[in-house]
């Protein structure tokens, strides 16, 4: 079995790019959001690491669960879960694994995602962060500048508190700018970088990308039908009619759209991210508004 990440920051398109390939199955009409056929899961869930590892997770700290989390990912690439898949002939054998962990060492200083041993790469999606912070606003239910200054918080992360179970494993989120670095200059995996803007303008381009990098075969056909099928209207009406189960309790599938920041943030928010973030967005192409002040040095000169 052949394992690739698919690595985003939360609310960059991670889901989507996740039910476009599981809609390569699909015959019959789209798939059902709660029941995918293509499922290779996600990084942070607590049911393989306790299965493989022996262990209730919930007995151990964060720091002990992220030790061990390598040899989780070893034994999956290594074919720990291949029963599940031949069962089903014609299932393709490369699975996709969704991660919101930055590209991180454990306290044993290894690669948490346990590097070539753990995949075979890895599909890194990124999204204007200026869009992304109203997302995960209403993701995580709180107010935009709330969310704007997570992104920039190197410290952040989700299912970091320790006075109660998490439903997950800890994932660590040094920040936006941080955590695209992270992906992007470690040199373990190779990395095929997919920006959601694109995605929007050429849905089949980008995916046919997507499956040429893992070796992922599909036919044109059932490429141009996933693409119908995972439509952004598609998906948020099944959320409304039957729920989805990864969403927070104000819904997961919001607008869906690019360049809404400018409606949706106010100057010193845009402001705010555009300076925390200035480098890495101009590295991935997302050009800045203007908006920062020039300092001091800089204003001697003019």
């Amino acid at each position: 079995m052949t394992r690739y990440w698919l690595a985003s920051y939360p609310k960059s398109g991670n889901t989507w790019l996740r039910m476009l390939i599981a809609n390569l199955l699909a015959t019959d009409g789209p798939v059902d959001i709660n029941n995918l056929p293509e499922r290779g899961g996600m990084a942070s869930a607590r049911a393989p690491f306790d299965y493989l590892t022996l262990i209730d997770s919930g007995l151990l700290t964060l720091d002990e669960i992220d030790t061990l989390r390598p040899r989780v990912y070893e034994e999956l690439f290594a074919g720990a879960d291949d029963d599940e898949y031949d069962t089903q002939p014609d299932r393709p054998k490369i699975v996709f694994v969704k991660a919101h962990d930055a590209y991180t060492l454990t306290p044993a200083g290894e690669p948490l995602l346990a590097g070539a041993r753990g995949a075979a790469g890895a599909i890194v999606v990124v999204r204007d962060p200026r869009d992304v912070a109203p997302s995960l606003a209403h993701h995580n239910g709180t107010d935009i500048d709330a969310a704007t200054a997570f992104m920039g918080n190197a410290e952040a992360g989700f299912c970091i508190q320790v006075d109660r179970q998490a439903n997950q494993l800890r994932q660590r989120l040094p920040g936006w700018s941080g955590f695209m670095a992270s992906w992007l200059e470690q040199t373990d995996i190779p990395v095929h970088l997919v920006r959601y803007e694109d995605m929007k303008v050429d849905t089949i381009r980008v995916l046919r990308g997507v499956l040429d990098f893992a070796g992922r075969p599909a036919s044109e056909a059932e490429i141009e039908r996933a693409v119908a099928y995972a439509d952004f209207r598609q998906l948020k009406s099944q959320e409304q009619d039957k729920g989805f189960s990864e969403a927070p309790r104000a819904g997961f599938f919001r607008r869906g759209e690019t360049g809404s920041w400018r409606q949706e943030l106010t100057p010193d928010q845009i402001t705010q991210i555009e300076a925390d973030h200035a480098l890495m967005m101009q590295r991935l192409g997302y050009p800045l508004s203007g908006m920062i002040p020039t300092t001091h040095a800089e204003r001697e000169t003019e």
